[in-house]
């Protein structure tokens, strides 16, 4: 109201002339303190927090635990703060030595995501309970104890970055200040090093489990952890993974998202029972597409022009057995089939669209001659119970949030996101951003690390068998390539939907953290 009123007095001055001298020489007074300095209209940042205390049953064992809900202030160069970042906590309360009690860092992708999807879907004490595979019905959203969550295992940090959640720029930074590549990961590292300050916990075990572009995070911010802060990690659990973009990219004259895409297209049209000759044998059919994929679709597609409208025509029809699309179709698009293309095509016939972030989700078409998919029905299917289940739980049960907006995704910041990282080691022009180097340079330096890979075969947002091609072709020196273990779930990028993927992600984590903190 006194910006309101100021700016009307100003304009009051701009018209009377001398006459508002007196008013001038007022306001002037009235924006004065008693010291003589200028008194600011928005007042200083400050962490906040709410300490509530629980208990959780875990296969028949009863686990106290303490869950903070708070911020913790970060600071530029001028040690000012730049930002508050929001993180919920949960500590187990019987622990004595906190040294032999693994940490754990947890956070989505996006960007621009919060970390309430694998906070409340899959690791939290709480979690919301969704209908796998099927849209959710309306509130009231059942929100029940997870004995699935990890905690029996390690204490758990879910972050939510600057733009997301209730983390917010302060002072004189922008948000966008903090959305890139080097960027968010410089504030999360400093978020993780003062959290481990303050509660003494440099000696013990440390993991970052990222989903998503959370794992491109957690590649470059374990890098950058170990590198400049000294901070080694036991290891890194990375769901639904993708280090190099470009394997996700259809960019003109880029055949290897095709190669890397068509098992995918391949398991999901064998669910949806769109293939004339549906597989017994599951497995073995993913084995064949893998295979096809990488040999004679690859080469047929590195012919380029110079491949014969008979060949052409054969390919086509080989591809029609793996994907469940007509053989007329593949050759108007020239044996090429981008994610949106194959997502609207495989169900057009029965009106209907299928998933991109887990293909056995499917809806309603909004337009039966469109080209591309327009929405994603997994998203649509389950967005609206993370909302209400969270923005509920954090206030009613960790008395946090008042009246402020929990952002649990920002469009903004992934348009906004600066894509350049690092400096380019090896020359030439820029490509799509790629962190695999990051990932290398941190297992060289810690050769203890371990690395877990969590797949879902109906992924359409980081399919399988491009996390594949990009954990075999890292160039890792002899020895260090064991030190990578894969999974893979029957569900898709968001596996823990699905109730028995859940329990395996929970004992694949389980086994990882117990065997990664030992000495």
């Amino acid at each position: 109201m006194r910006r309101i009123w100021g700016l009307g007095v100003l304009a009051i001055l701009l018209l009377s002339g001398p006459t508002t001298k007196g008013i001038a020489q007022t306001l002037e007074r009235d924006s004065k303190s008693a010291g003589g300095k200028a008194v600011s209209e928005t007042p200083p940042a400050k962490e906040e927090s709410s300490v509530t205390e629980h208990i959780l049953r875990i296969d028949g064992q009863v686990i106290p635990y303490k869950a903070t809900a708070g911020t913790i202030l970060i600071k530029g160069a001028q040690s000012e703060p730049t930002a508050a970042i929001f993180y919920i906590a949960y500590s187990r309360s019987d622990v004595k030595d906190l040294s032999q009690r693994p940490l754990a860092f947890l956070y989505n992708g996006g960007p621009g995501s919060s970390s309430a999807w694998c906070h409340m879907g899959a690791f939290g004490p709480r979690r919301v309970v969704t209908v796998d595979a099927q849209p959710t019905p309306p509130a009231p959203y059942r929100i029940e104890d997870n004995a699935n969550s990890p905690l029996d295992k390690a204490d758990l940090v879910f972050i939510d970055p600057v733009g997301t959640g209730f983390s917010r720029a302060v002072g004189k930074a922008k948000e966008k200040d903090f959305w890139g590549v080097d960027e968010d990961v410089e504030s999360l590292s400093e978020f993780i090093r003062t959290f481990v300050n303050r509660n003494n916990r440099w000696n013990s075990p440390k993991f970052l489990i990222g989903e998503s572009y959370g794992t491109f995070r957690s590649v470059a911010l374990a890098n950058y952890l170990q590198s400049r802060e000294g901070m080694y990690l036991n290891g890194i659990d990375l769901i639904s993974s993708v280090l190099d973009l470009g394997t996700l990219s259809f960019h003109p004259g880029e055949d290897m998202p095709y190669v890397f895409y068509l098992p995918s297209y391949a398991a999901t049209a064998s669910y949806h029972k769109i293939l004339k000759n549906r597989p017994q044998d599951f497995s073995a059919f993913l084995d064949q597409a893998r295979r096809f994929a990488s040999t004679e679709y690859a080469d047929a597609l590195m012919k380029g022009a110079k491949l014969s409208a008979a060949e052409k025509s054969a390919m086509a029809k080989k591809l029609a057995a793996f994907t469940g699309l007509s053989e007329d179709y593949l050759l108007k698009a020239n044996l090429r089939v981008t994610l949106g293309q194959f997502r609207e095509e495989l169900q057009r016939s029965g009106g209907r669209t299928t998933g991109r972030l887990d293909s056995r989700f499917s809806g309603p078409s909004d337009d039966l001659l469109a080209e591309n998919a327009t929405y994603d029905p997994q998203s649509a299917a389950v967005s609206g119970a993370f909302t209400a289940a969270f923005n509920h739980y954090v206030r009613d049960e960790l008395k946090f949030g008042g009246d402020s907006r929990y952002l649990l995704g920002n469009r903004d910041a992934g348009r906004n996101w600066n894509w350049k990282h690092g400096e380019a080691r090896t020359g030439g022009f820029p490509g799509s951003p790629n962190v695999m180097g990051d990932l290398v340079q941190a297992m060289v330096a810690n050769t203890h690390l371990q690395i877990q890979v969590e797949n879902g075969l109906y992924d359409l947002a980081t399919p399988f068998f491009a996390t594949e091609y990009t954990m075999d072709h890292l160039g890792l020196p002899e020895g260090l390539q064991g030190h990578i273990r894969m999974d893979y779930y029957d569900a898709g990028h968001m596996m823990y939907l699905n109730e028995e993927s859940l329990a395996r992600l929970k004992k694949n984590i389980a086994r990882f953290i117990e065997s990664a903190s030992k000495p």
